[in-house]
C-alpha cells in the first residue's frame, strides 16, 4: 500500500510502498477515504516533542474510511462500516483515569499516527473499540478533521464550564479555532475571535463571531475589557505565548483560561492575580469517545463545518510547508 513516510525528524516525508497492516485480536483494517492533516503531525514529523513518536512513522490521527476486515473478538463494527482513527488510539481501560471517565489522562495510552502508524497511508489498522462511528450520509472528506480538530476544541469549551449567554474568547482562529468558533456558537456562547491575520478574521466573521479583533493592530485585552466586563472563557489554541498571555488577561473574575495550543515556551500565570480574582486554568487534550460521539453529532447535524481544501497524499510535504509558514486557512485533508 502507499504511505507517507517519516524516516528521520526533520526531514521530508517518504512517498513509498509499504506492507498491508496485519490484524491482531481485536482490531479491524480500515481503507482510508480522506485524512486531516493537524499541525501536531509536524510536530511529530519534526521530533518536536519531549517525547518522541516511533520512527519510522506514518503519521495521521483523522483517517476515515470503510472497514475492510475484521479480526477475531470484534462485534462492535461490522465490514462495511464507516469509522474514523482518531488520535485516541487506545488506553488501558483499568487505570483511574479510564474509570472515571478521563481515559485521554490515561498513562499507557496509544497515540494514532504518533505511538502507532496512523491514516497518511491507503489503509490503516485500529483496535475496534475506540475507532469512531461516523454518522451515516456524512462526507469523509468534510468530517475528518472533527476526529481531533473538532473533538479538541469542543471538550475545550466543555471544560471552560461557560453557559449559554456567556462571552468566549477564540485566540487563533486556524485549524483548531475556526471549528471551536462554530462549536461555542452552537453551544449559544457569544464569541469573540482573536488573530493576527485579517484572512482569518474574515472567515471568523463568516462563521458568526460576534467580534473580531486583529492582535497584531490592537490590543485584545483592552479591546474585550472595553466591550466586555471580560470573557467568561477564554480558549487558546494559537501556539503563542502572547496568545495565551492576553487569553488569561481577558477573562473576569471567577473566568476560566482553556489552554490547548502547545507552544515551547513556559506559560506565565500571575499568582496574586489568579488567586484575588478567582481565575482557573485549565489545560484539555483532544476529548474521550464519549466526546467524539457529541462532537460528530454536532457536525453530522450542520451545526459545525471545517473550513478544508483537499490534496492528495503525494503532496504532503507542500502542505507542511504552508503549515509552517502560517498560510493555511482551516485545515487540508488528504484524499486517498
Amino acid at each position: 500500500m502507499k504511505a507517507a513516510v517519516v524516516n528521520d525528524f526533520k526531514n521530508k516525508l517518504e512517498i513509498k510502498d509499504v506492507p498491508k497492516p496485519k490484524l491482531e485480536f481485536g482490531e479491524v483494517l480500515v481503507r482510508i477515504e480522506a485524512c486531516g492533516v493537524c499541525h501536531t503531525d509536524l510536530h511529530a514529523a519534526h521530533g518536536d516533542w519531549p517525547v518522541k513518536p516511533k520512527l519510522p512513522l506514518i503519521p495521521g490521527h483523522e483517517g476515515v474510511g470503510i472497514v475492510e476486515e475484521i479480526a477475531e473478538g470484534v462485534t462492535s463494527v461490522k465490514v462495511g462500516d464507516r469509522v474514523g482513527i482518531p488520535w485516541l488510539y487506545s488506553a488501558c481501560g483499568e487505570c483511574e483515569y479510564c474509570l472515571t471517565g478521563r481515559e485521554t489522562l490515561c498513562p499507557d495510552q496509544l497515540n494514532g499516527g504518533y505511538s502507532v502508524d496512523g491514516g497518511y497511508a491507503e489503509y490503516c489498522k485500529a483496535p475496534a473499540g475506540y475507532v469512531a462511528k461516523i454518522p451515516p450520509n456524512v462526507d469523509p472528506v468534510q468530517i475528518a478533521p472533527i476526529l481531533c480538530a473538532g473533538v479538541t476544541t469542543y471538550k475545550a469549551l466543555k471544560v471552560s464550564e461557560a453557559r449559554p449567554g456567556d462571552w468566549v474568547a477564540i485566540y487563533g482562529i486556524g485549524g483548531l479555532g475556526h471549528v471551536a468558533l462554530q462549536y461555542a456558537k452552537a453551544m449559544g456562547f457569544n464569541v469573540i475571535a482573536v488573530d493576527i491575520q485579517d484572512e482569518k478574521l474574515e472567515l471568523a466573521k463568516r462563521l458568526g463571531a460576534d467580534l473580531t479583533v486583529n492582535g497584531r493592530n490592537n490590543d485584545p485585552v483592552q479591546v474585550i475589557k472595553e466591550k466586555t466586563s471580560g470573557v467568561q472563557a477564554a480558549i487558546s489554541v494559537a501556539v503563542s505565548r502572547i496568545a495565551f498571555e492576553q487569553a488569561y488577561h481577558s477573562v473576569k473574575r471567577g473566568g476560566t483560561v482553556v489552554v490547548v495550543g502547545l507552544p515551547a515556551d513556559e506559560l506565565p500565570i500571575p499568582i496574586f492575580d489568579t488567586v484575588l480574582n478567582g481565575v482557573s486554568v485549565k489545560g484539555s487534550i483532544v476529548g474521550t469517545r464519549k466526546d467524539m460521539q457529541e462532537a460528530l453529532a454536532f457536525a453530522a447535524q450542520g451545526k459545525v463545518k471545517t473550513n478544508i481544501e483537499t490534496a492528495s497524499i503525494n503532496q504532503i510535504n507542500e502542505i507542511f510547508d504552508k503549515m509552517e509558514k502560517g498560510e493555511i486557512n482551516g485545515r487540508y485533508v488528504l484524499t486517498m
